[in-house]
């Protein structure tokens, strides 16, 4: 995988769980970043109400390949 990377952080949010706001986060992240290649986990959260949790988030880095050209400040998109 030679070449330039650039690292974005987002919030994935749930209602289900953590594996569910990834899964949301990296499918949001996908229809608006080309070339996304790898996620790390930052932070892992949630809302609590009347003693139950109500939503779940993680913050995660996703990293996506700069293509041919693209400044190192490009959104790649």
């Amino acid at each position: 995988m030679p070449g330039t990377y650039k690292l974005i952080e987002i919030v994935g949010t749930s209602s289900e769980g953590l594996s569910q706001a990834i899964d949301a986060a990296i499918a949001h992240a996908a229809r608006t970043i080309r070339n996304l290649h790898w996620f790390e986990v930052v932070e892992q959260r949630g809302t609590v109400r009347n003693g139950h949790v109500l939503e779940y988030q993680v913050k995660i880095r996703v990293g996506f390949k700069l293509e041919d050209g693209e400044p190192a400040g490009g959104e790649g998109s």
